[in-house]
């Protein structure tokens, strides 16, 4: 389906009577959730064109009622044609709400965030730990200081908007006039006009370094979440302050737990002798090995409990319990001996020897997975 048979409410996630104010905060909730810099997804941009598009017609009264009454048509019949813009473009739009350059365009506001992905261990969640991350920003311009001239040289007030750095476009048609305000073409919204570009930067007043960054990654962190760290993004036009990053924590698979909300799962292999007799095993936890004892008679699916040594609670107290889960391995080759000694235990076993516990397997099963 394309873009223009999308219902605009439906794209913003609000209602038809929504109020001005919620499809800001819709919007805005929706362009830092798929800004290209931030968002890992494949369809991040074209979603991203989307939700500006539904913006675009949504936060200005007069195309807003035309898409009420006569939906895309009556837009297209009154010479309204959204879709047909660029990031570039839309910088005025989004220092409006943000206070920012969200696109890294030439605004007056704060550079544009930035994402990054780290990967640790389950144990290094588990304890916390730190990561050096490596990333390319915009950086502001050493020879300049931002100011995209060269030392010495002047800047003027650019011609075409008058120092303003936005223009005015007015189309008319049978429903009326429509105004569209958009960035200086001359200027790029700056309001300056350059007589000599610095010979660093060539203008920008930014200019693009390789910079390493210390991420504290907390205890207890999940799969998925994301770090933000305040200021460390691009920095914005004319030396403005920084966008943020945001820093995604991809936690590896360990083969030797399973991890559920703040608890882990693991299972320990007992042979049949082990099981019948009683044993000490060494297992792995979170903490290091741990000495489990195990009395005589453990049945498969018997499920030992250890309070407090999951993982932490993220920003919280406390710890989830490690569950191990116990597996008896029955012997697939036996030798003559192994075998003749097993049949005489057969005939000295009578029933009391295999007399059940009140709890089966299945309910063991069960409790091992509350």
């Amino acid at each position: 389906m394309s873009t223009t048979e999308r219902d605009y409410y439906e794209l913003l996630g609000v209602d038809r009577g929504a109020s001005e104010s919620d499809i800001k905060k819709a919007f805005r909730r929706l362009a830092r959730e798929l800004h290209p810099d931030v968002s890992d997804a494949p369809d991040a941009e074209a979603r991203f064109k989307e939700v500006v598009e539904a913006y675009e017609v949504l936060s200005k009264a007069e195309t807003r009622q035309l898409y009420d009454r006569y939906g895309h048509a009556g837009l297209r019949g009154g010479g309204y044609q959204p879709g047909h813009f660029d990031f570039g473009s839309l910088s005025d739009l989004f220092s409006a709400f943000f206070g920012d350059d969200l696109l890294g365009g030439r605004g007056h506001g704060r550079g544009a965030d930035l994402g990054a992905v780290v990967e640790i261990d389950l144990t290094d969640a588990a304890t916390g730990t730190t990561r050096e991350v490596p990333f390319e920003i915009a950086a502001t311009c050493d020879r300049c200081g931002g100011d995209g001239s060269e030392p010495g040289t002047p800047v003027t007030r650019c011609d075409t908007c008058g120092g303003v750095g936005q223009v005015q476009h007015v189309s008319r048609s049978v429903f009326g006039e429509f105004v569209r305000t958009g960035a200086c073409p001359t200027c790029g919204g700056t309001g300056r006009q350059i007589e000599t570009p610095c010979r660093e930067c060539h203008g920008e007043g930014r200019v693009l370094k390789e910079r390493r960054l210390e991420v504290t990654i907390p205890p207890g962190i999940h799969d998925g979440q994301r770090i933000r760290i305040a200021g460390e993004g691009h920095v914005g036009a004319l030396g403005t302050r920084a966008g943020d990053v945001y820093v995604q924590v991809r936690v590896r698979n360990d083969p030797r737990f399973v991890r559920e909300g703040d608890d882990i799962f693991s299972t320990v292999d007992l042979t049949m002798t082990q099981a019948a007799l009683g044993a000490t095993v060494s297992i792995p936890t979170l903490q290091g090995e741990h000495e489990l004892d195990l009395a005589a008679g453990t049945q498969p699916g018997h499920v030992v409990v250890l309070r407090g040594r999951g993982m932490p609670v993220l920003q919280g107290f406390g710890h989830g319990d490690h569950r191990v889960l116990v597996n008896v391995v029955v012997p697939r080759h036996l030798n003559d001996e192994q075998r003749r000694l097993l049949e005489q235990f057969d005939t000295h076993a009578d029933e009391r020897t295999y007399r059940a516990d009140d709890e089966g397997f299945f309910d063991k099963l069960k409790s091992a997975f509350r």
